[in-house]
């Protein structure tokens, strides 16, 4: 397939953005809350030991790695209610070679929004666990998600009806490289972030918000248990 040439934040509409109920699935090792449910009784109990575990945890204590392309001054802090350590976390916690939109210097907010929005995210998250296991030849590893769920109201830029775009291309080695600099671009234009089409789920709709103020009202939804037994493909089922 011929890809045209980079795209800049020029080069796409940007348009308003709502939805109170977007999805993004993180690990159930790090989310504080199931673990400590069944200790206590009431919610004061549970919001005691949540102040316990922030005096140790790097995390909610300020002391997250901020790379060199975020200012801690962008994060987000308590006065921003549930799930601003997980906000915070996912701009500050990079992969070595990055993102699809985003490179090791700056992390960003990837979610699944719309109609298919919980299978997008289950086949987002697969596609990477998989290439994972792909790489150790052993198909044998069972993953805990949760849900966390925001909401948004804030001006995107729109890469929907851009799909021969090289940054949506499905090998990372070519979509990254053009993906990262397209977000760059934005970010340097005083862009918020990007609406685009999954490339892991036909029909999935898929955003990233590049600033870690656009993130709202964060609350935990359901959990999944991934299982992969063998093969490439996991099943998937609601944790209970």
């Amino acid at each position: 397939m011929t890809h045209p040439a980079h795209l800049s934040a020029s080069d796409l509409p940007v348009v308003n953005f709502t939805d109170a109920d977007t999805l993004r699935l993180v690990s159930c090792a790090y989310i504080d809350e199931p673990a400590m449910q069944p200790l206590v009784d009431t919610d004061e109990e549970l919001a005691f030991l949540a102040e316990v575990e922030a005096l140790t945890s790097p995390r909610q204590t300020g002391d997250l790695p901020v790379p060199d392309g975020l200012q801690r001054a962008e994060l987000q802090n308590e006065s921003h209610g549930y799930g601003w350590t997980y906000v915070n976390a996912a701009f500050c916690y990079t992969r070595a070679d990055g993102n699809r939109f985003n490179g090791p210097e700056r992390g960003a907010w990837y979610a699944a929004y719309g109609t298919k929005a919980a299978k997008t995210a289950q086949e987002e998250v697969v596609y990477h666990l998989t290439r994972e296991l792909e790489a150790t030849g052993v198909y044998d590893n069972i993953t805990s998600y949760r849900e966390l769920m925001a909401g948004f109201t804030t001006r995107l830029h729109d890469l929907n009806g851009q799909n021969n775009a090289q940054c949506l291309s499905l090998p990372p080695q070519e979509a990254y490289p053009a993906g990262q600099a397209l977000a760059r671009d934005i970010l340097a234009n005083g862009g918020n972030g990007l609406l685009y089409p999954s490339r892991r789920h036909v029909g999935g709709q898929c955003l990233v918000a590049f600033r870690p103020v656009l993130v709202q009202n964060v609350r935990p939804g359901n959990a999944w248990i991934m299982q992969w037994s063998g093969s490439a493909t996991p099943s998937i089922r609601l944790k209970t």
